[in-house]
Protein backbone atom coordinates (compact mmCIF):
# COMPACT_ATOMS: atom_id res chain seq x y z
CA UNK A 1 0.00 0.00 0.00
CA UNK A 2 2.61 2.03 1.11
CA UNK A 3 4.34 1.83 -2.58
CA UNK A 4 1.02 2.37 -4.85
CA UNK A 5 0.26 5.75 -2.68
CA UNK A 6 4.20 6.91 -3.37
CA UNK A 7 3.99 5.65 -6.74
CA UNK A 8 1.06 7.69 -7.19
CA UNK A 9 2.65 10.90 -5.09
CA UNK A 10 5.67 10.79 -7.62
CA UNK A 11 3.45 10.56 -10.88
CA UNK A 12 1.47 13.47 -9.62
CA UNK A 13 4.81 15.43 -8.60
CA UNK A 14 6.06 14.56 -12.35
CA UNK A 15 2.81 16.18 -13.99
CA UNK A 16 3.09 19.34 -12.29
CA UNK A 17 6.27 19.97 -13.10
CA UNK A 18 5.60 18.91 -16.73
CA UNK A 19 2.87 21.30 -17.10
CA UNK A 20 5.31 24.02 -15.73
CA UNK A 21 7.98 23.50 -18.55
CA UNK A 22 4.88 23.25 -20.65
CA UNK A 23 3.88 26.86 -19.50
CA UNK A 24 7.33 28.14 -19.79
CA UNK A 25 7.50 26.68 -23.73
CA UNK A 26 4.04 28.35 -24.52
CA UNK A 27 5.33 31.65 -22.50
CA UNK A 28 8.72 31.92 -24.75
CA UNK A 29 6.37 31.91 -27.73
CA UNK A 30 4.07 34.38 -26.28
CA UNK A 31 7.18 36.36 -26.11
CA UNK A 32 7.86 35.61 -29.50
CA UNK A 33 4.66 37.31 -30.90
CA UNK A 34 4.27 39.96 -28.61
CA UNK A 35 7.72 41.08 -30.31
CA UNK A 36 6.54 40.59 -33.41
CA UNK A 37 3.07 42.16 -33.10
CA UNK A 38 5.00 45.65 -31.26
CA UNK A 39 8.01 45.44 -34.17
CA UNK A 40 10.28 44.87 -31.68
CA UNK A 41 13.19 42.68 -32.63
CA UNK A 42 14.92 42.97 -29.02
CA UNK A 43 11.89 41.39 -27.61
CA UNK A 44 11.92 38.55 -30.02
CA UNK A 45 15.83 37.93 -29.66
CA UNK A 46 15.33 37.56 -26.07
CA UNK A 47 13.17 33.89 -27.13
CA UNK A 48 15.62 32.78 -29.74
CA UNK A 49 18.92 31.00 -30.26
CA UNK A 50 21.77 32.08 -32.13
CA UNK A 51 21.99 30.82 -35.16
CA UNK A 52 18.02 29.79 -35.33
CA UNK A 53 17.11 28.31 -38.43
CA UNK A 54 13.33 29.95 -40.04
CA UNK A 55 11.90 27.98 -42.94
CA UNK A 56 8.30 28.20 -44.37
CA UNK A 57 6.69 25.66 -46.57
CA UNK A 58 3.61 26.70 -49.32
CA UNK A 59 2.73 26.21 -52.66
CA UNK A 60 4.16 27.75 -56.13
CA UNK A 61 2.29 28.94 -58.77
CA UNK A 62 1.87 25.51 -60.34
CA UNK A 63 0.88 24.09 -57.12
CA UNK A 64 3.80 21.95 -55.99
CA UNK A 65 4.63 22.25 -52.25
CA UNK A 66 8.19 24.13 -52.10
CA UNK A 67 10.22 24.65 -48.70
CA UNK A 68 11.79 28.11 -48.31
CA UNK A 69 14.74 29.02 -46.32
CA UNK A 70 14.34 32.20 -44.35
CA UNK A 71 17.10 34.45 -43.67
CA UNK A 72 16.34 35.51 -39.26
CA UNK A 73 18.23 38.93 -39.62
CA UNK A 74 16.00 39.88 -42.87
CA UNK A 75 12.87 38.25 -41.16
CA UNK A 76 13.52 41.00 -38.24
CA UNK A 77 14.14 44.10 -40.64
CA UNK A 78 11.19 43.14 -42.71
CA UNK A 79 9.18 42.96 -39.15
CA UNK A 80 10.27 46.26 -37.78
CA UNK A 81 9.88 47.75 -41.07
CA UNK A 82 6.12 47.58 -41.30
CA UNK A 83 4.60 51.48 -41.88
CA UNK A 84 2.52 52.13 -38.84
CA UNK A 85 -0.28 52.51 -41.34
CA UNK A 86 -0.61 48.61 -41.95
CA UNK A 87 -1.91 46.25 -39.47
CA UNK A 88 -1.22 42.50 -39.04
CA UNK A 89 -1.41 39.91 -36.46
CA UNK A 90 -0.74 36.41 -36.17
CA UNK A 91 -3.52 34.55 -33.90
CA UNK A 92 -2.63 31.09 -32.44
CA UNK A 93 -5.94 29.36 -32.22
CA UNK A 94 -4.36 26.00 -30.72
CA UNK A 95 -1.13 25.00 -28.72
CA UNK A 96 0.33 21.34 -28.51
CA UNK A 97 3.26 21.32 -26.61
CA UNK A 98 5.63 18.64 -25.75
CA UNK A 99 8.48 18.22 -23.91
CA UNK A 100 11.58 15.98 -23.08
CA UNK A 101 14.39 17.66 -20.88
CA UNK A 102 16.04 20.32 -22.47
CA UNK A 103 14.04 19.84 -25.97
CA UNK A 104 10.78 20.90 -26.53
CA UNK A 105 8.18 21.01 -29.50
CA UNK A 106 5.27 23.22 -30.32
CA UNK A 107 2.93 23.39 -32.88
CA UNK A 108 0.48 25.90 -33.16
CA UNK A 109 -1.94 26.35 -35.45
CA UNK A 110 -2.41 29.64 -36.56
CA UNK A 111 -4.30 32.49 -38.73
CA UNK A 112 -2.65 35.29 -40.14
CA UNK A 113 -4.50 38.79 -40.43
CA UNK A 114 -3.59 41.79 -42.85
CA UNK A 115 -5.25 45.27 -42.89
CA UNK A 116 -8.17 43.20 -40.86
CA UNK A 117 -9.19 40.59 -43.18
CA UNK A 118 -7.44 36.64 -42.74
CA UNK A 119 -4.72 36.56 -45.08
CA UNK A 120 -4.01 32.95 -45.05
CA UNK A 121 -4.05 30.11 -42.14
CA UNK A 122 -1.55 27.39 -41.28
CA UNK A 123 0.77 25.96 -38.64
CA UNK A 124 4.37 27.10 -36.91
CA UNK A 125 6.33 24.25 -35.61
CA UNK A 126 8.89 25.50 -32.96
CA UNK A 127 11.95 23.32 -31.73
CA UNK A 128 13.17 24.76 -28.33
CA UNK A 129 15.85 24.32 -26.17
CA UNK A 130 16.47 24.82 -22.58
CA UNK A 131 19.44 27.29 -22.13
CA UNK A 132 20.41 27.81 -18.55
CA UNK A 133 16.75 27.47 -17.52
CA UNK A 134 15.64 29.92 -20.31
CA UNK A 135 13.43 27.86 -22.96
CA UNK A 136 15.36 29.49 -26.68
CA UNK A 137 13.17 29.04 -30.06
CA UNK A 138 16.61 27.22 -31.93
CA UNK A 139 14.33 26.45 -35.62
CA UNK A 140 10.54 27.69 -36.63
CA UNK A 141 8.87 25.99 -40.43
CA UNK A 142 5.91 26.90 -40.27
CA UNK A 143 3.04 25.94 -43.59
CA UNK A 144 0.95 28.57 -45.23
CA UNK A 145 -2.14 27.84 -46.98
CA UNK A 146 -5.29 30.45 -48.18
CA UNK A 147 -8.31 27.29 -48.15
CA UNK A 148 -9.65 25.82 -44.81
CA UNK A 149 -9.51 28.17 -42.68
CA UNK A 150 -11.91 28.00 -40.32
Amino acid sequence: MKINLLSLLLFCCSLGLAQGEEDNVKQAILTFFEGFHAQDSAKIKSVVADGMIMQTMGKDKEGNTRLRDVDFSKFLKSIVSIPDSISFKEVITKYTIKVDGPMANAWTDYQFWLREEMSHCGVNSFQLMNQNGVWRIIYLIDTRRKDDCQ
